[in-house]
């Protein structure tokens, strides 16, 4: 997203740090600017002409991610701060937090999962002629990912003592794909348990079961005689 203004000030620099201002753009290395006129002093201050820049500030796709989320949480009037960060392998991690953000959160983090993918639509939604390198969000609510991650992990823990107690496979409920893949992830490392996704699109379900059954095996009981959980 660019966007274009032009700024009068006594000085250049002076014209500069305005248009930083005007434009939201954390520093002056991040606007380019074409001065029109040079600031002129005149006499006794009559005939004095200040200094006149064109600025243009071209958004980044995680800073356009982030000005959506403020929209957002502003016109929801929801008591929250909205900040970004780094997150992992060059991700940016945008975090609303306060006493009324929880909203943003849904069933499961439902809600929190369609937020991320509209504001990663934002920020990789490309004008045309514009060139933009992919640029990869993750948004959390009050830390919300973090706990959602442990208990899941702890489920995954719980399910596959059960497994190996009761020599039976069991079926997870219906989880997105990142919720699938931290589950996946702590049951390999449980010695004598595997695990599977079965099922199309938003009803895939993990299923648990001993290492001396075959996937196939496993998918059939699934359907008859596994317990869902």
């Amino acid at each position: 997203m660019k966007t274009e203004i032009t700024v009068l000030g006594k000085t250049v620099e002076e014209a500069v740090l305005k248009a930083v201002e005007e434009l939201g753009a954390p520093s002056a290395e991040a606007i380019t600017y074409t001065v029109l006129e040079e600031p002129k002093k005149g006499f006794l201050g009559i005939g004095a002409v200040p200094a006149k820049i064109t600025a243009v500030y071209q958004k980044k796709g995680a800073d356009i991610a982030l000005d959506f989320i403020k929209t957002l949480v502003r016109e929801m009037e929801l008591d929250a701060t909205v900040t970004m960060e780094d997150g992992e392998d060059d991700n940016k991690l945008i975090r609303v937090d306060g006493e009324s953000a929880g909203v943003l959160i849904g069933h499961h983090g439902d809600t929190l999962d369609s937020l991320q993918y509209l504001a990663n639509l934002a920020a990789n939604k490309k004008v045309a002629g514009e060139k933009r390198e992919y640029c990869r969000v993750t948004v959390d609510v009050e830390n919300y990912r973090a706990k959602r991650e442990e208990t899941l992990r702890a489920l995954a823990r719980r399910m596959a003592d059960k497994v190996l107690r009761y020599k039976k496979s069991v079926m997870l409920e219906p989880m997105n794909p990142y919720e699938r893949r931290i589950i996946h992830s702590e049951v390999q490392h449980i010695e004598g348990v595997s695990t599977n996704s079965i099922g199309s699109e938003n009803n895939r379900k993990v299923v648990m079961y001993l290492d001396t059954e075959t996937k196939a095996e496993a998918a059939k009981q699934s359907r008859d005689e596994y317990s869902e959980f």
